[in-house]
């Protein structure tokens, strides 16, 4: 399941979002979404999970969870529509 992890500390990076849902099962891949022009954090990614059961926990987990002061917004992510 690909996850959607908004509202992010500018200071989180890969290895730290990884870290986080690691501890509600196996992570496949945690990306930060970085700003091309100035190379700083957008301050959203994505974590993707093979185990739905353990995103969905996950995702229950840490959705309103507070990490380095700021609200995580955690949700299924979608395709976008074109």
């Amino acid at each position: 399941m690909n996850i959607f992890v908004a509202n992010l500390n500018f200071k989180i990076q890969d290895g730290y979002l990884r870290e986080l849902f690691e501890n509600y099962g196996e992570v496949q891949s945690a990306k930060v979404i970085m700003d091309r022009m100035t190379g700083r954090s957008k301050g959203f990614g994505f974590v993707e999970m093979m185990n739905d059961d353990e995103a969905l926990t996950a995702i229950d987990e840490l959705n309103g969870k507070e990490v380095m002061g700021k609200t995580l917004v955690v949700k299924e992510a979608h395709e976008r529509k074109r």
